[in-house]
């Protein structure tokens, strides 16, 4: 293992870049003498758009074009974007209505396109958009996750999307009623708004006759496709890129109208056109996170051990079906339903319920968070009420580690795992011993304690193919990928797992990504996949580069047997003392004509997915008199298989617990009765600040995974995954000497005071 290879905790090589103020993000990279847009968005949550009146604004100084979805009909372009459906359980399809690009006819919530606006400036984009006339006629606004009220689509009566179901009902319903012990109960999974530091934003030009897309987003080959497809054009007339990405989520791998509506000025205009949102603007129109009531009853026998579980859940889906919100709040809750429990009775229902908001799609964790909040926090809850200790009522239900692989009652194999080692590391490293008298502690200064434990596992998603490409040149390497950074680290880590393979130096190892003119193919970033399936890629290629050589070089030298030392980055011959490095060995290759043999591609696909898992900890105190509330320690026990850099996975699981301890505390979104977002700036809505986060002691138990030949499991989303039961566990316990059942996020200082409130007129009645 060498000092800067896999496994090392090397600090990233792109900060220097970023902190030095030489990132190029999509507003560094916009073309000199761009034109400017600006989004007309609906004022109102639902209504008929009876009115839209253009005429002005197209006269109005600086403006070169107004498009709205009349525009878009009279050039034959489709007014409307992909969404994904589901089915129903009884086999019937799952509601599929047009999500327009621009509003046509109707409304169905506030910050919905109306009319798209380009001009010299921005400036004059906004003035020309207030001279645009429109008239809506107010409908009833719907929202509340729950069949019933206004209809949003015809194609979904009573605003169910989709019926959808998996698992066994009647097995599960004989077993919970042939159960000892039942508990039930229900969550509420309160709705985020991402907040990337960089909002979204895009670019079109036309560059010799082909249309070039910039998207500050997740991946370009999706994008291209769509592209593609809307103008109906070839392959190699459409490039897409992605500049620097400050932060993704999940959010920015999704199409949103600006994507093709830039596209079509800039065609139309000849000129590039640039658009990039607001942040109040953004707040609005970005696809929003989790959102969902759910209701989960276990089923025990007398020694306490899982029988059956039962979920029936309702999820937000906004106004319109988005790209993957649907699988996500289905599907991919499904894919970890029963986390690291073995119990084969489950059924699992979930609805889909349109309403007039903003759309939901994924964010950071896609399913697996919604999943194991709702499963760990019933495991707590029923904990508490059969008098049991939470730590031993999970490992006496555990998957044991003889048991893998181990597949589960909802189809996923679990490859490998040893929770219970995991969850005692976890009660060392966390001091659980120590917690009663840190909780007197508190007590005596007037705050309650309570501890909360979480045991996630999560799975990797997305595409389990990805394609590399390894390039020498004469002073280092370029490494082509089809994932796409933003923000994580990916030009260390490659850059690492080369260095490993080859030896030469980080510095001299150039990391390509987001192109599709350089790169063909590529699953992007999304669901913890990307060092790990890219991973194996580049691990592949270098193999068969180094292969491709090494014989290139016994021919050349008339001799047999060479070897290749990775530390030091050359080739030897037995018996002799020469060598060949690397680089002069690709030299001698394009020397005579086998330039091939310095380009290698490998396309390579997991045989299976790698399930991360772990044990967060976390305690919070609360101000019995204000309701403030506070995460006060904060333990992480984490099995990410075999790390490529200590360093980045500690800072990704520590960005992760941020987020999760965000939702728990801080974050809420707000909608008035009208479907007016109330929370629609950083004055209204709770971010997370360093204030409120607790110092994370994170430690690694790994457990390599057998599915992939670098032992990897992804990291990238799970300290979202274990933060958001973990605080909100904490916080039941806190409240529970109080009488206090139903504890929801956020616990905001003025939620929590309602609970206490209500907790001493409990105890004051009896």
């Amino acid at each position: 293992m060498t000092k800067f290879g896999s496994s090392q905790p090397v600090k990233r090589l792109e900060d220097t870049r970023f902190l030095t103020g030489r990132g190029r993000y999509i507003d560094d990279t916009v073309p000199e003498n761009s034109l400017r847009c600006f989004v007309l968005r609906s004022p109102v949550a639902h209504g008929r758009l009876t009115a839209l009146h253009v005429e002005d604004a197209r006269e109005a100084p600086g403006v070169v074009a107004v498009y709205t979805a009349a525009d878009l009909a009279e050039r034959g372009l489709r007014n409307s974007m992909k969404g994904s459906t589901v089915p129903n359980r009884d086999g019937t399809k799952g509601a599929a209505p047009v999500r327009p690009i621009l509003a046509e006819g109707r409304v169905r919530h506030v910050g919905e396109p109306l009319a798209f606006v380009v001009a010299e400036t921005l400036a004059e984009a906004r003035d020309a958009a207030e001279l645009i006339v429109f008239d809506i006629d107010d409908l009833p606004v719907k929202l509340d996750i729950a069949p019933g009220g206004e209809t949003l689509h015809e194609a979904a009566p009573g605003n169910v999307a989709y019926d959808w179901a998996h698992g066994d009902e009647e097995a599960t319903e004989a077993a919970l009623k042939a159960s000892a012990h039942v508990v039930t109960l229900t969550t509420h999974d309160n709705r985020v708004i991402v907040n990337s530091l960089e909002p979204r934003g895009c670019f079109a030009e036309v560059e010799n006759g082909r249309l070039h897309v910039a998207i500050n987003g997740q991946g370009v080959w999706g994008h291209k496709d769509d592209l593609v497809a809307w103008f109906r054009l070839s392959e190699a007339d459409v490039r897409v890129t992605n500049p620097d990405v400050g932060g993704g989520f999940g959010m920015k791998s999704m199409r949103y109208p600006e994507h093709f509506l830039v596209a079509l000025a800039a065609r139309e205009t000849g000129r590039p056109v640039h658009w990039i949102g607001e942040r109040t603007e953004s707040m609005l129109s970005d696809n929003a996170g989790r959102d969902l009531d759910v209701t989960c009853t276990l089923g025990f026998d007398a020694d306490y051990r899982l029988t059956a579980y039962k979920v029936d859940s309702l999820s937000n889906l906004g106004a319109y079906n988005s790209q993957f919100g649907q699988n996500i709040q289905s599907a991919l809750f499904a894919k970890v339903l029963t986390g690291t429990y073995d119990i084969q009775k489950v059924f699992f229902r979930n609805r889909g319920i349109y309403t007039n908001t903003t759309q939901v799609d994924a964010y950071r964790g896609a399913g697996r968070p919604e999943a194991i909040y709702a499963l760990e926090r019933a495991m707590d809850f029923a904990a508490r009420e059969l008098g049991v200790d939470p730590l031993d009522l999970r490992r006496r239900n555990f998957i044991k580690p003889g048991q893998f692989p181990y597949k589960s009652a909802t189809g996923e194999l679990y490859d490998v795992g040893n929770f219970p080692k995991l969850l005692d590391r976890a009660a060392r490293e966390a001091d659980l011993a120590g917690f009663e008298t840190r909780r007197g502690a508190s007590h005596a200064q007037g705050r309650l304690r309570g501890l909360g434990v979480c045991y996630y596992i999560e799975s990797i998603l997305g595409d389990p193919d990805e394609t590399a490409t390894i390039e020498l040149t004469e002073t280092g390497a370029r490494v082509y990928v089809g994932t796409q950074s933003n923000g994580q680290g990916h030009e260390t880590v490659f850059a690492q797992l080369l260095h490993d393979q080859t030896g030469l130096p980080l510095e001299t190892i150039e990391v390509v990504q987001g192109d599709s003119d350089l790169i063909k193919t590529g699953g992007g970033t999304g669901g913890s996949r990307s060092v790990t399936v890219q991973g194996m890629a580049m691990r592949s290629a270098g193999d068969a580069l180094i292969s491709g050589l090494t014989a290139f070089l016994e021919g050349e030298m008339d001799t047999r047997d060479m070897s290749f030392d990775a530390e030091e980055g050359v080739f030897r011959a037995p018996g002799s003392n020469v060598v060949v490095t690397l680089l002069e060995a690709a030299g001698r290759a394009r020397a005579v004509g086998k330039a091939d043999l310095a380009r290698v591609t490998k396309h390579e696909k997991l045989p299976g997915r790698s399930y991360p898992n772990g044990c967060h900890v976390a305690e919070v105190e609360i101000d019995r008199e204000t309701g403030d509330t506070r995460v006060v320690r904060y333990t992480v026990v984490d099995d990410f298989g075999n790390l490529m850099n200590p360093m980045l996975a500690e800072g990704q699981v520590h960005g992760g617990v941020a987020q999760g301890i965000g939702q728990a505390i801080t974050e809420r979104v707000v909608y008035d009765e009208n479907g007016q977002l109330l929370t629609a700036t950083f004055m209204d809505y709770g971010m997370p600040r360093a204030e409120d986060m607790p110092f994370v002691a994170f430690h690694t138990e790994p457990v390599p995974s057998i599915m992939n030949p670098l032992g990897m499991k992804g990291c990238g989303e799970a300290g979202t995954v274990g933060a958001l039961a973990a605080v909100a566990n904490a916080v039941q316990d806190a409240l529970w000497p109080l009488g206090l059942r139903q504890v929801d996020m956020p616990f905001t200082p003025s939620r929590v005071w309602a609970m206490l409130n209500e907790g001493d007129g409990r105890i004051a009645a009896e």
